[in-house]
């Protein structure tokens, strides 16, 4: 299979991997959830050169995952926010933040720590199963493969 072809792939891992699949998206994706809405502060933030955040936030534009919105009239200027599609991302970034946290650190201690707006605490988000409460960890998951009937 072809890069390329990956979108159209019978599986939600590649499916995931179309959109969101380059390193300069995922910096893009982890600003906007910083905060971030402006190109020059999206290059600034990322070190990405203009042409590849500009293709980049098209792409997040134009698969749902940002909108692109008019902030100033003259001279135009536009902004990106997260949309419903983006901000369901954020499970993935911060499991990123945790494992670069702990398989790729910082030599001077986590960049960024997360903290809970009720209560105040500074969290380490875990996977947990909504039934019963249970970690959700790969040792203690299994898949279920639905394969396709022909």
């Amino acid at each position: 299979m072809r890069w390329n072809d990956i979108g159209d792939a019978r599986c939600s891992v590649a499916r995931a991997l179309s959109v969101v699949g380059d390193r300069w998206t995922m910096l893009l994706v982890r600003e906007a959830f910083l905060g971030t809405r402006r190109f020059d502060d999206f290059q600034r933030n990322t070190g990405a050169s203009r042409a590849i955040v500009t293709e980049r936030l098209r792409d997040l534009v134009a698969e749902g995952v940002l909108d692109r919105v008019q902030y100033h009239d003259h001279p135009e200027r536009f902004e990106y926010r997260l949309t419903a599609k983006g901000r369901d991302l954020y499970p993935i970034v911060t499991a990123l933040l945790t494992w670069g946290d702990r398989w790729a650190p910082a030599p001077d201690g986590p960049p960024v720590t997360l903290v809970h707006k009720e209560c105040g605490a500074t969290i380490h988000p875990e996977l947990v199963c909504p039934e019963c409460g249970g970690s959700a960890s790969a040792r203690h998951m299994r898949a279920s493969v639905h394969r396709p009937t022909t």
